[in-house]
């Protein structure tokens, strides 16, 4: 093929830029909505909510959640959910549960997904879809595996898409070309929220190829939602159009176009005669009247724990996601010494926004150790379970160099208040077990991996071994058989179910790689230990299953510097993505890197489509170990990988 000159591609490219359609001007400041206009939209919503018009009523409540009124649509609601029977109006009801600050209704939605009842799919798909829930995400991955698209296999990508999965992306770019108008304008509608500028050509085609006033309103407010100046001003036309539902779709999509400019409009459309018209009207006033949301596209990062004189030291800590969308974050704080046989104690911090801005800190574990209490772990304890059942506390009580145990206390009150302790670790020695480490089994079994040596402070060589329990952490059990390694042995284990049931354990090591072992019966005997083929220095890793995809992600200290202390300084802090159960791996992907500081000990978990991350950050020295959270987007992988 030959190759056009650079001047040529040039000019063509300056073409291509004259012709392309502008995209608009949008307005970062808020409209101004007077409190006359306040109160006539929250009225307009309640009594939509009262409806017995079922779904502006849900549409109702949508809007009420998002202006702070949770609890009173979780009253509404919840007493009207055990009695429905219609999978789709269960599918509603639970997805306002959710939406209104009930996260653990989203077991209601995955019910219905796996329910026999196919016409509620659909439905079931695209509620995770609208309030960013997947639970493991294994039902909707499955609603993907589909050689033709269908209603169902567009909502599970639109869930999927909002975690990040390239997959889903690819599944809802071929449909918005196909010419069935249904699916090809539940494309647009979906690319409208979860596309970017990429999509726009396809969506101008969309809307110039179809002539129905609804189908083609769907594609010009996808565009306004991206951007596109023309589809801006077809939105706003449309707030004026003749079918109600085109009325309906622009007034939900002037929100996420963030139409400033409709507010005549839409203030008029407060009289409409269709009442979801009214309610969506009013929605999209009062969203408008707020400043834009974060970019959902945006990584970013806070030292929630940051060390000073009194407190050198803040490490090992982790997250997890509580009922009602808040996180609970636990770490160590260390008193006057960044030793790790330093006085400590566990404290924790809040969020209610997704991990931006953070509470007052309590203490979560005094010090009952002769030396210390460190290494948190937060994890739910319901197999399968995102937001059910009681949340397990792990964490090491330090005696001695010859005295390590890891207790488990439990909370069944969104970490409020936990029971007393459970020792996990059963036999006397120093079990060393990470921050962020224990496993749920998909049978219920509960394992803490735990490197262990009779006496730290001479040799200290390690062996690690797993302990059990199958009565949902009442009692425990060491495994029958310990994995081993040259130097100082096998450190600082991690557990990870693979697809075909067997166990993983990867561990640190001093010979400049990672290295795995595998159970097939449950952690009860491991194989032989190997190289996995991933270099790394005397150092941690992390290793989870993204649930939108399926793929292991790995982040690790992708760095060997042999002859140093360590195998090397613990910077930078990378990941990288798994396709094939940890066999080969996709480029390293950059998460830290300065020259300045050192990372490690990462905790890692899964929440409205990001990964959350916490890590320690301070210099070689150690004069000053922080604890910092850091929040990325699951599809910055995807991209940043390559894959």
């Amino acid at each position: 093929m030959a190759r056009r000159s650079p001047a040529r591609a040039a000019t063509a490219l300056l073409l291509l830029l004259t012709l392309r359609p502008p995209l608009a001007e949008v307005s970062a400041d808020p409209l101004v909505l007077d409190d006359a206009d306040r109160d006539r939209c929250l009225t307009i919503l309640r009594e939509g909510l009262a409806s017995d018009d079922f779904w502006p009523s849900m549409h109702a409540a949508e809007a009420l959640s998002g202006e702070g009124f949770g609890v009173e649509v979780r009253e509404a609601l919840a007493p009207r959910l055990p009695a429905e029977t219609d999978g789709r109006r269960r599918c509603g009801l639970a997805r306002e549960l959710v939406r209104a600050g009930d996260l653990a209704r989203t077991r209601a939605l995955l019910e219905v997904l796996a329910s026999p009842e196919a016409d509620a799919h659909s439905h079931a798909a695209e509620s995770l879809y609208k309030v960013g829930e997947i639970g493991d995400g294994l039902l909707l991955r499955r609603a993907l595996e589909t050689p033709e698209p269908s209603l169902k296999s567009l909502m599970a990508a639109a869930a999927l898409a909002r975690w990040g999965n390239p997959k889903a992306y690819e599944h809802l770019r071929a449909a918005v070309g196909r010419e069935d108008e249904s699916l090809a304008r539940t494309a647009a509608w979906i690319l409208g929220r979860v596309g970017d500028p990429r999509d726009l050509p396809a969506l101008r085609a969309g809307r110039d190829r179809f002539a129905t006033p609804l189908t083609r309103a769907y594609f010009e407010h996808a565009l306004a939602a991206l951007g596109d100046a023309e589809g801006r001003a077809a939105l706003v036309a449309n707030l004026g159009h003749e079918d109600a539902q085109v009325r309906v779709y622009a007034a939900e999509f002037a929100a996420e176009a963030r139409a400033v400019e409709a507010k005549g409009s839409l203030q008029r459309l407060l009289d409409d005669p269709t009442l979801d018209v009214r309610i969506r009207a009013s929605q999209a006033l009062l969203a408008l009247a707020k400043p834009a949301p974060a970019d959902a596209a945006a990584s970013f990062a806070v030292d929630v724990f940051p060390a000073d004189a009194a407190h050198p030291r803040y490490s090992e800590g982790g997250i997890v996601a509580l009922r009602d969308g808040r996180l609970l974050y636990a770490t160590t704080e260390f008193d006057g010494s960044t030793s790790d046989f330093a006085k400590a104690r566990i404290v924790a911090v809040e969020s209610a926004d997704e991990g931006r801005t953070w509470g007052s800190k309590r203490v979560l574990q005094e010090n009952v150790g002769r030396t210390n209490v460190m290494s948190a772990t937060l994890r739910r304890l319901v197999t399968g379970s995102v937001y059910d059942g009681p949340i397990g506390f792990l964490y090491l009580q330090k005696n001695s160099f010859t005295d390590l145990h890891a207790d488990l206390r439990l909370s069944d009150d969104e970490g409020t208040t936990f029971g007393e302790p459970v020792r996990t670790t059963t036999i006397p020695g120093y079990h060393v077990v990470n921050n962020d480490r224990l496993t749920v089994l998909s049978t219920g079994r509960l394992v803490v991996p735990a490197a262990s040596t009779p006496n730290v402070d001479k040799g200290g060589h390690f062996t690690c071994a797993c302990f059990l329990s199958d009565d949902g952490g009442k009692t425990w059990r060491r495994g029958r058989s310990t994995v081993d390694y040259p130097k100082r042995g096998a450190m600082e284990p991690e557990v990870l179910e693979l697809d075909d049931g067997r166990l993983l354990m990867h561990f640190r090591t001093q010979l400049g790689h990672i290295a795995v072992s595998e159970s097939a019966d449950g952690g009860e005997t491991w194989g032989e230990a190997r190289s996995w083929g991933v270099p790394a220095p005397e150092a941690p890793s992390t290793l989870r299953r993204i649930p939108s995809t399926g793929d292991l992600l790995l982040v690790w200290n992708d760095s060997v510097r042999d002859g140093q202390d360590h195998g090397g300084r613990r910077t930078p802090l990378t990941a990288a993505v798994s396709a094939d159960e940890g066999k080969t791996w996709s480029r390293p992907i950059p998460i830290e890197g300065s020259d300045r500081d050192t990372y490690a000990y990462a905790s890692l978990a899964f929440h409205r489509g990001r990964a959350l991350l916490t890590y320690y950050v301070g210099p070689d020295s150690w004069e000053r170990l922080s604890s910092r959270f850091r929040s990325i987007p699951i599809g910055r992988f995807y991209e940043a990988s390559g894959r």
